[in-house]
């Protein structure tokens, strides 16, 4: 097995799923067979010691910008491209993995041109659509893809954007997905946080971001309301849509049905999942802005809860029709009734409960998805 250098901006303490995603598959290679460099973050040689392979972390990793037009931003990648070029002299590495075509990807591309280095790219759906907005940032995923040994997609969704917009055939591609840690995203009941006491919780999980859908589902809430009195909507995560999705509850008088818990710790945010009734993604295109997968959906499932998530994207591929529902959430309407439906029916609900912690034990455990990722 060749020694791998992971290169990617998103990597624990900070929250996202490609972070995680990375961390549970990279943490069970064998010894000395992987290195990472990601940002430098506030808390992060804390989180490193539980991390068993050496994290190399580079000041100012992110970007605002990732084109190559101006001086700023070539200045960028080059502290990235010569941080990279050092880790695969110093350590011996034989393979680059990008955690993005773009930005990650572009240092991999130059570093194999130099040194002769093979490098394999992570794409997530949202990242290769957004691209085809900018004819820049297009040429440069274009480029960086075509030299690529292999491109790792998060879902069929994906796989299928890569061959239809970017002409990636089938033996460059491999459909990986993200998984869910099933030991500790476990059914337990009596964690239901106590001021949830008598409410009907719908609980998201995510960045606080147009395609996630809380939007669409604060707007469903007052058709909800009507129906089910005592309906909570409890927003997990941080976010550009923050002040706009507070404006939205009150607007459409819902506040007190809206609960912004912002950023959480993992125990916390474990503690949401195992309590709510139902968790949703109301997810939806905007633009080219889509959702790839969906980590959050195997997690709630994990945790025995049912799940709905929108009709975009790649989120149906974690759920089936026995453990959730599928559902147009481009206007409130369909959102508002099959959410209704759903908390009416309590035994449907358990039902898919049950369900969706067997659906995933069987097939998304990190376990399974880390033999198969060191088998390729």
């Amino acid at each position: 097995m060749r020694k791998v250098l992971l290169v990617t901006e998103i990597f624990p303490p900070v929250h996202g799923g490609s972070g995680r995603w990375f961390w549970e598959i990279y943490r069970r290679f064998p010894v000395d067979r992987v290195e990472i460099l990601t940002n430098e973050v506030s808390g992060g040689s804390d989180s490193d010691k539980d991390f068993p392979h050496p994290v190399h972390r580079l000041a100012r990793m992110s970007a605002s910008s990732w084109g190559v037009r101006s001086r700023e931003e070539l200045k960028y990648y080059y502290r990235l491209w010569k941080k990279l070029d050092a880790l695969v002299c110093e350590r011996n590495i034989s393979q680059v993995h990008c955690g993005r075509v773009i930005p990650e990807g572009l240092p991999a591309l130059i570093n194999k041109f130099r040194r002769g280095v093979p490098y394999t790219c992570y794409v997530h759906g949202e990242d290769v659509e957004v691209a085809r907005t900018s004819r820049e940032i297009t040429l440069l995923t274009r480029l960086v893809l075509r030299h690529a040994e292999r491109i790792v997609a998060n879902s069929e969704n994906t796989g299928n954007i890569l061959r239809k917009w970017w002409d990636i055939q089938d033996d460059r591609l491999i459909v990986m997905t993200p998984g869910v840690d099933v030991e500790r995203f476990v059914p337990a009941d009596s964690t239901r946080p106590i001021h949830w006491s008598g409410q009907k919780v719908i609980l998201t999980v995510g960045r606080l971001q147009q395609r996630k859908g809380q939007d669409m589902m604060i707007q469903a809430l007052p058709v909800m309301r009507e129906a089910i009195p005592n309906v909570l909507y409890c927003v997990v995560g941080g976010g550009a849509e923050k002040a706009r999705l507070r404006e939205l509850a009150e607007s459409h008088g819902v506040m007190d049905h809206v609960e912004f818990a912002g950023e959480m710790t993992d125990d916390q945010m474990l503690a949401c999942y195992q309590g709510c009734d139902l968790f949703a993604l109301p997810n939806r295109r905007v633009n080219n802005d889509d959702e790839g997968f969906g980590m959050v959906l195997l997690e709630a499932q994990s945790c025995g809860k049912p799940v709905l998530a929108g009709d975009a994207g790649g989120t149906r591929e974690t759920l089936t029709e026995r453990t959730g529902v599928i559902v147009d959430c481009t206007s409130p309407e369909p959102l508002a009734k099959a959410v209704i439906d759903l908390l009416r029916d309590e035994g449907r609900l358990k039902r898919m409960g049950l369900a969706g912690r067997e659906h995933v034990t069987q097939r998304f455990s990190w376990k399974g998805l880390a033999e198969q990722a060191l088998a390729r």
